[in-house]
């Protein structure tokens, strides 16, 4: 059974810090390219950061230069380091696992249950 657990959210003043982080089990973690998303009430999902199995991260432009995604295999972890919030980027921050099978080109995908992140106006 596959499972994606988010932890590290929380209530941090704007300006502050936070470091999400998502561990993985049941699957070939390194197979997988993760990625965190976001969602606010009444708003579409919206993707945060991605990284890929070789490690290329890319970035919304909204987060860039305030996030930085990173992996560890060996852990089954991806991490979200957010720095310099905003009231913005209050939501509930999912983390994503997907796979493309290269012959099918079927995509196999995975979600977590969220973490929300807020920080106050």
């Amino acid at each position: 059974q596959v499972q994606l657990v988010e932890s590290g959210g929380g209530l941090v003043q704007p300006g502050g810090s936070l470091r999400l982080s998502c561990v993985a089990s049941g699957l070939t973690f390194s197979t997988y390219v993760m990625t965190w998303y976001r969602q606010v009430p009444g708003k579409q999902r919206e993707l945060v950061a991605s990284i890929t199995t070789s490690g290329s991260p890319n970035y919304a432009d909204s987060v860039k230069g305030r996030c930085t995604i990173s992996r560890d295999n060996a852990k089954n972890t991806v991490y979200l380091q957010m720095n310099s919030l905003k009231p913005e980027d209050t939501a509930v921050y999912y983390c994503n696992a997907r796979r493309q099978d290269r012959v099918t080109m079927i995509s196999t995908v995975y979600w977590g249950q969220g973490t929300q992140v807020t920080v106050p106006s």
